[in-house]
């Protein structure tokens, strides 16, 4: 697969939030929020803070070993055995199972904790680094994993299940989608091969959460990745005494609420909001909040109750049954991971932002904090049409409007700027304030309001120029627009709307290598891939 990449810094992509790009440039005001800079000097500083703290590496390794039973192979075995020694280190990122790998930035940001994992290996060869793809099986968004986007074509799982995305069994409706989306992929070089991947895992009655651990296994188990569903009892036990802190004295809420108080007055848009309570209750069908009335705890829309000795004792006998949500969620992954390094998106970067003084309560190692790696790949047949317009790749991060307004600045055969003739108007009118003036003072701020309203028509002389030269260029706009829409679907990333399935049926595994190969480490810059 031959391809090219360029770089160009987050702040010049521009579609990128505040605090983000911020973070990436470690401005002053971001400082307070976070304990490690995204550097090897950082990580080192964050492997001393986890070495001394007592991850459970046993029960660890246990639940991994029986979450892959015959799956666990090669290089992949190797890494969770080394996870029982105390000088590896998990490089972690997170994600929702949704269906057949959701949106293209989850394989960006898997291949990103792959690579920065083995740059450290490479840069301190003293540790052992493993990749850890954290599955955010619990998750009850089904709204936000029940779809994937084929060449513009939306394809939806109606299902009527409820409760946690990754409980949720394959069904007729899922078995649907393949169908469909085999129709679209079969006739691409590897399109047989990727579809007979997904009906080999996403098979009637198996759950949400294992059909996607398995196809995740099956592309990447060459790299070593291990995959942990948490959604389990032994795990969760490792929590339990910050569950029960949460439901009993609700200090997480107040910490978070705090920081997110000093974050705003900071200049910065707060990501997450924390509730009194920040668990679910997650049991046959339902992941619900569960909320504090009085002397009982209740689990919002279902017709659950229970006295606090009720609820302690149900912690402790099935603690499964506790979801952590956003703001507990990263405080489980590090309690449970012996991870010093944590990948995620702008958002999820702003939502850790908040979460240093509630870490700092409960002594739990806070990580390194590094934006994923983002990708806008670019196929051949649009470079072309993209160069004959005469503008490059990186061009068209500018707005539509923006690029036709380039394009007739350089094309037009007219002149359609009055710059120069506005500057002479406005020296006209001077002479004529200073003649008005002469003769009565008063006269000067009335010539002053009429050269205003004469400049200001005359620049809406120029607009309407300019627009009317655009038109002269509507094919050239037929152009910019068929290609901003392919490169930026519904004005939004390519990452965030295409799915992988397209590319793999177009590429095959190649795919997957060549993303690899450009993914960066530590470096937090945007990577523009342009494939023949």
């Amino acid at each position: 697969m031959d391809c090219i990449s360029t770089r160009l810094p987050y702040r010049q992509a521009g579609v990128f939030s505040k605090i983000a790009t911020d973070y990436i440039d470690q401005v002053e005001a971001i400082r307070p929020f976070f304990h490690y800079s995204p550097t090897i000097n950082g990580i080192r500083q964050s492997i001393e803070a986890r070495k001394k703290y007592p991850t459970n590496r046993k029960v660890l390794v246990e639940t991994l070993k029986t979450q892959y039973g015959d799956l666990l192979k090669g290089k992949l075995a190797e890494n969770i055995d080394a996870l029982l020694s105390p000088d590896t280190f998990t490089i972690t990122t997170a994600h929702q199972p949704n269906i057949f790998t959701g949106p293209l930035y989850f394989i960006y940001k898997i291949l990103h904790t792959i690579k920065l994992a083995a740059h450290l290996q490479s840069s301190l060869p003293q540790y052992r680094f493993v990749p850890v793809y954290y599955m955010g099986s619990e998750d009850a968004d089904l709204e936000e994993l029940n779809h994937i986007y084929i060449e513009d074509e939306k394809l939806v799982w109606q299902t009527r299940q409820t409760g946690a995305v990754g409980r949720m069994i394959v069904d007729a409706g899922l078995l649907k989608l393949i169908d469909i989306a085999e129709g679209q992929l079969a006739v691409l070089p590897a399109g047989k091969e990727i579809v007979g991947l997904i009906r080999k895992f996403f098979v009637k009655g198996v759950s949400i959460q294992v059909a996607t651990f398995q196809m995740v296994n099956a592309l990447f188990e060459e790299f070593g990745l291990v995959i942990l569903i948490p959604d389990s009892a032994d795990l969760k036990k490792l929590a339990a005494a910050v569950f029960e802190d949460d439901l009993l004295h609700q200090h997480p809420s107040g910490l978070v609420s705090k920081t997110a108080e000093k974050i705003q007055s900071a200049g910065y848009k707060v990501q997450a909001h924390p509730r009194d309570i920040n668990l679910f209750y997650l049991e046959k069908g339902i992941r619900e909040r569960i909320v504090k009335e009085g002397n009982k705890y209740k689990v919002h829309s279902a017709a659950l109750e229970f006295s606090e000795k009720e609820l302690l004792d149900e912690l402790r006998e099935h603690p499964e049954r506790f979801s952590p949500n956003v703001i507990l969620r990263g405080m489980f992954q590090e309690m449970i991971l012996p991870n010093i390094v944590f990948i995620g998106g702008g958002g999820e970067i702003a939502y850790w932002l908040q979460y240093g003084e509630m870490f700092n309560r409960y002594h739990v190692p806070y990580p390194v904090l590094v934006l994923r790696n983002s990708f806008l790949i670019v196929e051949k047949s649009w470079q072309q049409r993209i160069s004959k317009l005469g503008f490059t790749i990186e061009d068209f991060f500018l707005p539509e409007q923006e690029l036709l307004k380039k394009l007739v600045d350089k094309e037009t055969k007219h002149a359609i700027k009055l710059n120069g003739s506005l500057s002479q108007v406005e020296q006209l009118y001077e002479s004529f304030r200073k003649q008005a003036s002469a003769v009565d003072i008063t006269l000067s701020k009335h010539v002053v309001a009429l050269k205003e309203k004469a400049v200001y028509r005359l620049q809406e002389l120029e607009k309407k120029m300019l627009r009317a030269e655009k038109r002269k260029f509507s094919d050239q706009q037929r152009q910019i627009s068929a290609i901003r829409a392919k490169l930026f679907p519904q004005n939004g990333l390519q990452e965030r709307h295409d799915n992988m399935l397209y590319y793999y049926a177009k590429w095959g595994k190649e795919f997957i290598q060549m993303l690899f190969e450009h993914s960066l480490g530590l470096e937090q810059e945007f990577t523009v891939v342009s494939c023949k």
